[in-house]
């Protein structure tokens, strides 16, 4: 009877974790990582959880617990990155982050000894890296991912700069964030663990704003200035890495340095790249037939295998060619090309990046089927679960109209309401 009590806390924080849009299949994989990182009691307590931000006093009532008891494990769980806590208007407020990116990476990002890293690292790459399931689902469900690439700025010509947004530029995630923290690569650290690492930096994970203000406090992450945070990005671009970073044009949380060996944004990339995994540059690079030799370092540069070398009609001529339904637009291409022989171009469709994180999570919810679960937050209320399951009956139309439905909520209209509602 225990071993059901244990495994039913355990399931239930899978479920808890699973009304958020960015999910982790259950399986017995994962529920050895769960069992890693939180206590049976923890697993109880978080998955009853809202989505939403919610304060010490909300987390009370939620719990049945008085605020003193509340308060210390809303600690303990942030101070193991468990949570993200926030002060906001005086009142600190904390949120549970989706595993990625979020928890799981946050467990790697230094070196610990709470826990095993070792294996929690060997775990993490059979549920991810072996296993489909869950790098499938955090990839490749719905048309809204949450990560998408920024253009290495270092190769931009004048005509190029033109037409980047500043959304577009890491350097102005940089600019405009009110806190940086930088701290361990978790794709690099746990490969590592496994005798699997590239030698590219490891200590070059950026994040930024509010969950930088909360990592560094917590000492997951080390607080850094802006000059610094430029350091790291220039030594990122020396080593031709790709700057992967939320899906989003407001406040970013983070910005992912990473490589096509160890990182899973770009594994994912090449493993699914039939359906788009991760959201490209607004531009392309382009061969100048006259002057490329073939020499082929492009070709093994690119992170993704998007270039090829063949041979032309010309006898011992060569050139490379870019499969663009692969190619992420990074740049990384064009900056190791010592002919000068490619150029970037922008696509001639623009690739939509949401407002920010709420606008975000509402897309990918409907995209996904979960936005009752946005909508009817606190399900501890039986009211909430009622109406959770009715709006889940209108999710389940017919296609046409779900995508009817999503095309209205992605509009302008929605993005001048959350400027204004946080929701």
């Amino acid at each position: 009877m225990a071993h059901n009590t244990v495994k039913s806390s355990y399931n239930q924080l899978i479920e808890r974790l699973n009304r958020f849009p960015q999910g982790a299949p259950s399986s017995e994989l994962l529920f050895k990582i769960l069992e890693m990182m939180f206590s049976e009691r923890e697993a109880k307590l978080v998955s009853l959880l809202p989505i939403k931000p919610f304060s010490a006093r909300k987390a009370s009532k939620i719990w049945k617990l008085d605020i003193v008891k509340t308060q210390n494990i809303l600690d303990e769980l942030s101070h193991r990155a468990i949570l993200v806590d926030v002060e906001q208007n005086g009142e600190m407020q904390y949120v549970l982050p989706p595993p990625m990116a979020g928890f799981f990476e946050f467990s790697l990002m230094r070196i610990r000894k709470d826990i095993d890293q070792k294996v929690l690292s060997e775990l993490f790459y059979q549920y991810m890296n072996v296993e489909e399931d869950f790098i499938k689902s955090l990839f490749t469900e719905g048309e809204t991912q949450l990560g998408r690439v920024f253009v290495n700025e270092s190769v931009l010509s004048n005509e190029n700069a033109i037409h980047v947004l500043d959304y577009e530029r890491a350097s102005e995630v940089i600019n405009n964030a009110s806190h940086i923290g930088v701290g361990m690569c978790y794709c690099r650290h746990k490969m590592e663990h496994l005798g699997k690492a590239c030698d590219a930096p490891r200590d070059i994970c950026m994040t930024f704003n509010n969950t930088a203000a909360s990592l560094t406090k917590h000492g997951h992450a080390r607080t850094i200035d802006k000059n610094e945070c430029f350091d790291l990005l220039n030594k990122a671009y020396d080593h031709n890495l790709v700057q992967f970073g939320e899906n989003v044009r407001e406040n970013v949380s983070f910005i992912c340095n990473c490589c096509g060996c160890c990182c899973e944004a770009l594994l994912a990339s090449k493993r699914f790249a039939i359906m788009n995994p991760v959201h490209t540059t607004n531009f392309i690079p382009e061969i100048q037939i006259n002057s490329c030799n073939g020499c082929g370092l492009c070709e093994t540069k690119c992170p993704v295998d998007a270039i090829r070398i063949e041979s032309t009609e010309i006898e011992n001529q060569k050139i490379a060619i870019i499969d663009e339904n692969l190619c992420l637009g990074c740049g990384v291409c064009v900056r190791v090309c010592n002919k000068n022989s490619i150029l970037l171009k922008s696509r001639p469709e623009r690739v939509l990046t949401p407002l920010n994180g709420t606008h975000k999570a509402v897309v990918m919810a409907i995209e996904r089927g979960k936005l009752q679960n946005l909508i009817f937050d606190n399900q501890v209320l039986w009211n909430h679960r009622a109406m959770a399951a009715v709006l889940g009956v209108i999710l389940k139309l017919p296609p046409i109209k779900q995508v009817m439905a999503s095309k209205q909520v992605k509009s302008r209209y929605l993005e001048k309401l959350i400027a204004k509602i946080n929701l």
